[in-house]
């Protein structure tokens, strides 16, 4: 909440004239400092939202369940949000300024947008969670592969150790091939230009929108039936790194026109070549936000399903070389057993999707921590570090400057 401090009232009298002292003493002590209250949650703020909200349940379930001929629950609750927000709006103007009503109004309604996204959010956790930890519970499940394991057996038997070490492969050498390329690409649009900046964008821009199977398709005719490669991990990571480098160009491109341009101009002036200045000043100050690029690429591919079915083939066995023979990832793990009319498999294919939701997590948190910092803003350790060279230098400095003295008085003695 925040507060505005006033400044004591003093004792008011005509212009031009000391404040008025009667005989028995002085002028009245000042008063008190008021606080006045710009911000927060009040009390007829919560009012307010419960009864719009019940009122407009009411309303709505007398109109969508006895008097309309609608049904579904989808339904009900969008006609819901809507009665909510007008039975807002309406109370509202009982009791504010219609100034006042509309702001609060778009308020609410970022606020329940957001409630909302969250709630969907953790519903499908939720859910997935609740399918699949009957499997995951099991040390197996991240131990073991399907080659020894049927559709009827146990869920103490198998497990997606196969998948999960070919969903990291694969996305290991697509970062490898996408990331150098996806940042030369920004650099050049950002740094260079010319008359090729323009196409390259734009090109960048549609290969953003492709669908994932077109990628997939790609890869499908030029390396496996054009080049004669087999399906394997290693070609379902050139499709993955397909869907990737768009993303990894788009954000680092954004990310690397966040940066001064005074410190391009310091290095030019200092007699550094633009390659020199790219290398030596742009992209380091710009790796905090390269990196969130790189995550956001890799979570965008790991989750990738329809490449992967069309070029990496499946197999219930382990491989740990990309290079030779069919690999399964966890999408295709999945895609693969959820559709089984096994109670098992499917439990086996939700807890694989738990699984592949505990990775994608991981590399937004990541990307979150990374990424948080401004281009060019050091971090703790970096302060500490200069910190440390700047009390040293100091301390080199007042000892340079003592010798002479020490010199001076030992030889008068």
């Amino acid at each position: 909440m925040t507060t505005l401090d006033l400044p004591p009232v003093a004792a008011s009298g005509p212009v031009g004239e000391p404040a008025a002292s009667g005989p028995a003493g002085p002028a009245a002590a000042p008063q008190p400092e008021k606080k006045l209250r710009i911000g927060g949650v009040t009390r007829d703020d919560v009012f307010t939202v419960a009864g719009a909200a019940v009122g407009s349940l009411a309303l709505n379930w007398v109109l969508y369940e006895r008097v309309l001929p609608f049904s579904g629950a989808f339904g009900f609750l969008i006609c819901w949000y809507l009665f909510f927000l007008a039975g807002y709006y309406l109370v509202g103007r009982l009791q504010w300024h219609p100034m006042m009503v509309r702001d609060r109004l778009v308020a609410v309604a970022a606020w329940s947008s957001g409630l909302l996204v969250v709630a969907l959010i953790a519903d499908q956790i939720g859910y997935v969670a609740s399918r699949g930890w009957e499997a995951a519970q099991h040390l197996n499940f991240f131990t073991e592969s399907m080659d020894h394991t049927g559709p009827l057996d146990a869920l103490t038997s198998g497990g997606a150790l196969n998948a999960v070490v070919g969903s990291l492969e694969q996305l290991g050498l697509a970062t490898l091939f996408a990331v150098p390329l996806g940042i030369a690409a920004a650099v050049f649009m950002s740094e260079v230009g010319g008359r090729m900046a323009r196409p390259v964008r734009t090109l960048v821009e549609a290969m953003t929108a492709l669908p994932s199977i077109v990628a997939g398709l790609f890869i499908l005719g030029v390396v496996i039936l054009t080049f004669g490669f087999e399906k394997s991990g290693f070609a379902a990571s050139l499709a993955l790194t397909v869907m990737m480098m768009p993303i990894v160009t788009r954000a680092a491109e954004v990310v690397i026109r966040l940066v001064p341009g005074t410190l391009r101009e310091a290095s030019y002036a200092l007699g550094g070549s633009q390659w020199r200045t790219v290398w030596n000043v742009v992209l380091p100050t710009a790796r905090p936000g390269l990196v969130t690029a790189v995550v956001l690429g890799m979570a965008r591919g790991v989750g990738e399903t329809s490449p992967v079915l069309l070029t990496s083939g499946f197999t219930s066995q382990y491989n740990g070389n990309p290079f030779s023979e069919h690999q399964v990832s966890l999408p295709l793990y999945i895609w693969n057993y959820v559709k089984q009319p096994y109670d098992a498999m499917i439990a086996r294919g939700f807890a694989a999707g738990l699984t592949l939701m505990a990775v994608v997590l991981i590399l937004f948190v990541t990307a979150r921590v990374l990424g948080g910092r401004r281009p060019g803003q050091l971090t703790r350790a970096q302060k500490r570090m200069i910190s440390r060279e700047a009390r040293r230098q100091e301390a080199a400095a007042l000892g340079g400057i003592a010798r002479p003295y020490a010199i001076h008085s030992q030889a008068k003695h």
